[in-house]
């Protein structure tokens, strides 16, 4: 094998593990980063953080549209859902309602939806627009989007946004953008037979 051969073989091979290294839910989570917990990419959609990988999710707490307190705590034992929106956000307003009829199939199962919205000025707006659309889940307003870092500093780049947590309370996805159906109540599905 020449030299030439050896140093394209090398860059072949490279090249498909950084591919692979992108493609799954694997590289969520910094491990690199000695005992410092950071997501460093959104999961592919559908895709789950491998259980053993998963850390323990922040204490996300924050005061609700309809008046009171929400703790993720206190959702200990449940598939939660937390859903970061915005009332004006195109994607948004196609995604929350879908969001409501998986509430509303998968709530007996012990699947909990938070809506998380953020980034919303006025607060009476945001109300008035869950009511429209009829959402019956809670839904948070945090308007600087505090919880995002509470939760252990994940990211948002966009609206929006959708983090899953495990029945231990543990983050197990994180996806970035509009999640269709399918793929959500894919991950949905396996965590739930999840012990």
């Amino acid at each position: 094998m020449t030299s030439r051969t050896v140093v394209l073989v090398t860059t072949l091979l490279a090249a498909v593990l950084g591919l692979s290294a992108c493609s799954g839910g694997k590289n969520a989570v910094d491990q690199s980063a000695g005992n410092q917990f950071r997501y460093v990419q959104a999961n592919k959609k559908g895709s789950l953080i491998q259980a053993a990988e998963r850390k323990q999710a922040g204490p996300v707490a924050g005061t609700l549209l309809t008046g009171g307190e929400y703790r993720l705590s206190d959702d200990r034992g449940k598939v939660v859902v937390l859903n970061y929106f915005a009332s004006w956000c195109p994607p948004c307003q196609i995604e929350t309602p879908q969001f409501e009829a998986i509430y509303r199939e998968r709530k007996s199962a012990g699947v909990q939806f938070v809506g998380m919205d953020v980034k919303d000025p006025s607060k009476s707006a945001a109300l008035s627009w869950i009511k429209d659309k009829g959402v019956t889940f809670p839904v948070v307003y945090d308007e600087a989007a505090r919880s995002a870092i509470q939760l252990g500093d994940v990211p948002m780049a966009a609206l929006p946004s959708t983090v899953v947590i495990d029945k231990q309370g543990r983050v197990a996805a994180v996806y970035v953008g509009a999640v269709l159906p399918k793929d959500l109540t894919a991950a949905l599905d396996e965590l739930t037979e999840e012990v």
